[in-house]
């Protein structure tokens, strides 16, 4: 993720609209997003890609970083700017800040028990003051003002107020994750989430997609529900936080 933008990039020879054969498409979800379904989303410098600062923070790279990689990372989200990057075991270059760690599962949908729901609601821009409110209060992860672009997201609404919400975010090819899968406190225990999860995977399947998702290794609760839909455990991987470089100060000469 990102909390900050910059929108300078630097420019290489590496094409960013080829797409690694040998990688697996859940191995490198986010620039093969960027190359494909998500093009008109996407910022590059040089073989780093993130997503435009008001749709997603996610960040793309390679699995072995180059100096001139976290030049171009640095470039491309701004200074003192909190990322993410995927596995432990990279060394930033001098002026960089390590933040921490913490554990991800990434889960494959290919058994999902999928269910249209036509009670559910299609949520656009007009719904995005309502997200962001119950992503605030419910905090299933990143949502920006134009994440709700990056696919379909749906919703239950209860006496007119949204209180549970589902949706689509990376598009690598051939597979659609689920994410913002969140509901409001007070109408927890209802089995919103589930509708919602089969409903969107409803949407995926019928396009000739599979659905995946991700979840903190830590929240064990989700996780377990998941796997009783019909998802299953594909790999853990760990983000390391880190924070580019302050920008130098200018000497007055």
């Amino acid at each position: 993720m990102t909390t900050g933008s910059s929108p300078a990039v630097s420019s290489h020879t590496f094409d960013t609209t080829a797409v690694d054969e040998d990688v697996h498409p859940l191995d490198d979800p986010i620039r093969q997003s960027l190359r494909g379904v998500h093009a008109h989303f996407a910022r590059w410098s040089g073989r780093i890609g993130g997503y435009h600062p008001d749709v997603a923070g996610h960040i793309g790279h390679p699995s072995v970083m180059q100096d001139e990689d976290w030049a171009d990372l640095a470039a491309l989200v701004g200074p003192s700017t909190e990322v993410a990057v995927r596995e432990p075991g990279h060394e930033p270059p001098p002026g960089w800040e390590t933040l921490g760690s913490f554990g991800l599962v990434q889960m494959d949908g290919t058994d999902l028990v999928v269910e249209p729901d036509p009670d559910l609601v299609v949520l656009g821009t007009a719904d995005v003051p309502e997200i962001l409110d119950l992503v605030a209060r419910t905090r299933p992860g990143p949502y920006l003002p134009r994440t709700v672009e990056m696919g379909t997201y749906l919703g239950i609404r209860v006496n007119g107020r949204l209180v549970a919400m589902a949706g689509e975010r990376l598009h690598p090819p051939g597979w659609s994750e689920i994410s913002a899968v969140c509901t409001d406190a007070e109408f927890r225990g209802c089995g919103y989430g589930t509708r919602l999860v089969k409903a969107v995977g409803a949407g995926i399947r019928a396009r000739g997609e599979i659905p995946f998702l991700h979840a903190s290794a830590a929240n064990t609760t989700a996780i377990r529900l998941y796997e009783t839909l019909g998802f299953t455990l594909r790999k853990r991987s760990v983000l390391t936080r880190v924070r580019t470089p302050p920008e130098r100060p200018v000497v007055p000469r």
